[in-house]
This record gives structure tokens, C-alpha cells and sequence, in this order.
């Protein structure tokens, strides 16, 4: 009887736990772990600070200001104001008497050339003298035979001829000693090379005891005026509207971000560049005296429209990562962070601001305080 009574009581639980394994066989699920639960992570830009009183508010000024484009640029000479400095005669450079950069002013030494050029030319120019003296001496005593009878006119005619021959032979040499840099009342196979003109020296392509070649070597020295330079930039095709042959734009030179200068626009490159899509747009300026060739600026050109933007304290701007925030107050007493474009700084110690707020709006006076404070 104890014995039935076990065996049946074995039965029902096997029978028991085969139901239990056959369900849950069935129902996958049912031994799965919970689905992962995702958290919303707050705005980023949603400031919320323990007393926002403590913060003054500023309200966005309105300013009334033309469209500007800025773009770079760099100085360079005025081709138009470059001079070289050749020598004709060909040779050995003895002496050089400047070097690159030097201020130069015209008529300064610059080099000394060894020609044997120089040379022939005065061996002409002499033998050219002695032949004019006895052609003049030959033409007198002709004119004395005959107004004695004792020669005929052609012969007389003839000795005019010489005469006049030998006066051109004097003027060819002698002009030719000049451009060879010569000094016909002083022989000498060495030339003396001068400055053309007073400027800078830009370029030199010669050192002492190399040799020239005339034209047909580069030219020694480049001799540059910078009273007047010229600014290169390079302007994309979508904004050439804003640029116009004839008016100015503002210049600022990184080196002198304080001075502001005028340049006027001069020429629009007819080309654009295939891969950049820009034009050269060539500005002239009066060069004060700091400029040098090279340095790099920031030209404003002014547009035709003029449009109206918001302003505010500079210290309610916030440069952070590359960009331009503002803190604009809302309604529970939070700070919503807000991109902006900056513009030109204004009198005051204000700053345009070309979109992200409009006039009128409030922003907080100080965002770097307030960017602090939610840090700690």
C-alpha cells in the first residue's frame, strides 16, 4: 500500500515537471531578461542655475548697417612702380654696393662690371675722334684749293661728305658709350650701374665676381616703390556682387588690427579660378609705412543694401568650440543657449549680431560669468 502510495506520488510530480518544461519550451520569452529601459538626456543648452536673479539682463540694441563680405588678402608691389636695373655691357661684376631689401635712392651706386664692351666702344670713339679731326682738316684745306681754282667743286663736294661722315661716326660712338654707362671724359673698361630710382630693393640676381651677360641675363636688381602697394584677394564667385570697380573696402592688416585703411578697387579678375571658383579682385593702397610685401589682411567690402541686426555688450557673446553664443533668459527662470553669428565689434564696447537673436530680445550681459557658474 506505502509502496502504491509513492509510486503514484512520483508519477504526479514527473508529470508535473514535464508540464512546466513543455511551457516554457512553448514560450520563449519567458525566461528573457527585461527590455533595456533608455533615459532622455537633457538639453544641452538648457542652463538652470540656483539664483538666476544674480544675472543682469541686457535687451538687444538695433543697428542699421550695410551687408558686408570680409575676405583675405595679401600685400604685394605695384607692378606698375617696379624698376629694373640692367647693365649693357656685358662682363665680370667687380663690386656690388647693395643687397636685397636695402632702401635705395636714384642715382646710388649699386654695382661695378669689368666689359670688355665698355672697352671696344672707347677704342671706337677715339679712332671716330681722330678721323672727324683730320676729315675737318681735309675739308679746309679743300675749301682753300678751291677758292684758288685749284681743285674742282666735286672734289671740294667730297671733302664735305668725309667730313659730315666722320661727325655722324662721332655722335654713333658716343651715344653708344652713354648707354653702355660709360663716361666718354673718363676711359675706363669698368662701368658704374646707378639706381634708376629710389625705392626698395625687391629682387637681386647678382653676387661680386659673377658675370652679366647685358640683356640677355636677368636683370641684377629690382627696384620697388611701396609708397603705393597693392592687396590681392580672392572672392567667390557668389559674392562678386558685392564688389565694384572704382569704390573702397576696408583694410585691416593682422599685424596692425587697430588701423583701419582704405583701398580702392581697381581691377576685377576677368578669370576664375576652375577648382576654387574665385577671381583676383586688386585693391590699391597708400602704404603709411608699415606695410610690407607679403603681409596678410582682411578686406570689408560694403554692400549696396543696407539691413538692420541685432546688438549687444561684447561680454554677452560666447566664443566657445569655434562658435558664437548668447544666453537668452525663459519663462521658468532658465538660461536657453543660443548660436549666433557675430559681426563688427561697434563704439561702446558692442557687437552686431547678423542672426540668431533679433532686436529687442533679452540676452544675459555677462555669458562668460554664467558659463562658469553652471560648470562648478
Amino acid at each position: 500500500m506505502k509502496f502504491t502510495i509513492l509510486l503514484t506520488a512520483a508519477l504526479a510530480s514527473a508529470l508535473l515537471l514535464a508540464g512546466c518544461g513543455a511551457r516554457a519550451a512553448g514560450n520563449p520569452a519567458a525566461g528573457a531578461p527585461k527590455p533595456a529601459e533608455v533615459e532622455q538626456e537633457g538639453n544641452a543648452d538648457l542652463v538652470k542655475v540656483a539664483h538666476p536673479e544674480q544675472f543682469a539682463i541686457a535687451t538687444a540694441g538695433t543697428h542699421d548697417s550695410a551687408p558686408a563680405l570680409n575676405v583675405t588678402g595679401t600685400v604685394t608691389a605695384d607692378v606698375s612702380r617696379n624698376v629694373p636695373v640692367i647693365s649693357l655691357a656685358s662682363g665680370r661684376i667687380l663690386e656690388v654696393h647693395a643687397r636685397l631689401g636695402d632702401t635705395v635712392a636714384q642715382g646710388q651706386l649699386l654695382l661695378r662690371v669689368q666689359s670688355a664692351d665698355t672697352s671696344s666702344a672707347f677704342s671706337d670713339y677715339r679712332q671716330a675722334v681722330a678721323d672727324e679731326t683730320l676729315a675737318r682738316a681735309q675739308l679746309a684745306r679743300s675749301k682753300l684749293l678751291y677758292d684758288k681754282g685749284a681743285i674742282a667743286q666735286k672734289d671740294l663736294e667730297v671733302a664735305q661728305d668725309v667730313d659730315e661722315k666722320a661727325k655722324i661716326t662721332v655722335e654713333t660712338t658716343t651715344e653708344r658709350l652713354r648707354v653702355l654707362g660709360a663716361d666718354k671724359e673718363h676711359p675706363s673698361p669698368i662701368v658704374d650701374i646707378v639706381a634708376p630710382a629710389s625705392g626698395v630693393i625687391t629682387d637681386q640676381q647678382v653676387t661680386a665676381a659673377s658675370g652679366t651677360q647685358g640683356l640677355a641675363s636677368p636683370n641684377a636688381f629690382t627696384i620697388s616703390d611701396l609708397s603705393h602697394v597693392w592687396i590681392m584677394c580672392d572672392v567667390y564667385e557668389n559674392d562678386l556682387a558685392f564688389v565694384h570697380l572704382g569704390e573702397y573696402a576696408e583694410i585691416r592688416l593682422n599685424a596692425f588690427p587697430d588701423t583701419v585703411l582704405k583701398g580702392r578697387i581697381s581691377n576685377i579678375g576677368p578669370t576664375l579660378d576652375p577648382n576654387l571658383r574665385t577671381a583676383k579682385v586688386r585693391l590699391e593702397v597708400q602704404n603709411p609705412g608699415f606695410m610690407r610685401l607679403g603681409m596678410f589682411v582682411k578686406a570689408t567690402f560694403q554692400g549696396q543694401k543696407r539691413e538692420v541686426h541685432a546688438m549687444v555688450p561684447a561680454t554677452a557673446v560666447l566664443h566657445l568650440h569655434d562658435r558664437d553664443w548668447v544666453y537668452v533668459p525663459t519663462d521658468n527662470g532658465q538660461f536657453q543657449r543660443v548660436a549666433v553669428s557675430g559681426g563688427d565689434m561697434l563704439p561702446g564696447n558692442m557687437q552686431e549680431i547678423r542672426n540668431g537673436i533679433q532686436p529687442g530680445q533679452r540676452v544675459v550681459q555677462s555669458a562668460l560669468v554664467l558659463q562658469n557658474t553652471e560648470e562648478q
